[in-house]
């Protein structure tokens, strides 16, 4: 027999919307099961069963926008952290990529539920997302996420000589970090002092210490692309909607 889920968690599965989404929209009366309004927080629901949402509850996340910013240095990518201040505070009318081809108008109310979909170190800088739909975050930072992530690190090596080609051979596979083996990278050089990083997971501060394991030092690390959204020519500290026909 096939055990009950909760409903928000069966339509997070689904891919119709996050969680949290769920929550808000089952509480208004705009989820049904099998043709019936669910409206009780924490009802469960068997597989088999039809989840349909309302046209209000479509019309809604169609206004939700994700917002591509390129973080400077000595902005914390979350919450506002030891003084220092986060990423979402760049995001006003003056800050806006003047190139920005999308027809959306700045609102304030897009910055409610805004929260950046994966995370960017306060020393490093680059692609940051910031989302207020759920489906966006799951897909960028969820445990099954299958999108990458290409970083560019200009590095200094601590020892004698030049990098082993083995020490290069254990950055794109065989290093182990918090007890547990790293998944296989795209690590390559671009230059004789700077690095390409593909990386399919976010692990804190992740390629800081797989150069520190090697006998790299990072001078700078910059975040270029997320799955198949370039940073491309937006400027550090200015931002952008994330186009309708873009997709990581």
């Amino acid at each position: 027999m096939t055990e009950p889920l909760r409903l928000s968690k069966r339509m997070s599965e689904l891919g119709l919307c996050s969680r949290r989404e769920a929550d808000e929209w089952i509480a208004r009366g705009w989820v049904r099961v099998d043709g019936k309004v669910v409206s009780e927080l924490g009802s469960k629901v068997l597989p088999t069963q039809r989840i349909t949402v309302e046209r209000q509850a479509a019309a809604e996340q169609s206004k939700r926008v994700t917002i591509l910013i390129n973080k400077p240095m000595g902005y914390v990518s979350g919450q506002a952290e030891d003084g220092y201040t986060p990423a979402v505070a760049l995001i006003k009318p003056e800050n806006r990529w003047p190139d920005d081809p999308a027809p959306e108008q700045f609102h304030p109310t897009q910055l409610r539920s805004l929260v950046p979909a994966g995370r960017l170190d306060i020393d490093s800088v680059g692609l940051l997302v910031l989302t207020q739909d759920g489906r966006v975050a799951k897909q960028l930072i969820g445990e099954t996420t299958s999108v990458d992530k290409e970083y560019l690190v200009r590095v200094e090596y601590t020892k004698p000589g030049k990098l082993p080609d083995s020490d290069l051979k254990k950055l794109n596979h065989g290093l182990w970090m918090d007890g547990k083996p790293l998944l296989p990278a795209k690590v390559r050089w671009q230059n004789e002092d700077q690095l390409s990083f593909t990386l399919r997971e976010g692990k804190k501060r992740q390629i800081r210490r797989m150069c520190d394991m090697v006998g790299l030092k990072v001078i700078g690390l910059k975040r270029v692309r997320i799955g198949r959204v370039k940073l491309g020519d937006l400027p550090v500290g200015q931002w952008r909607y994330l186009a309708a026909d873009e997709q990581f």
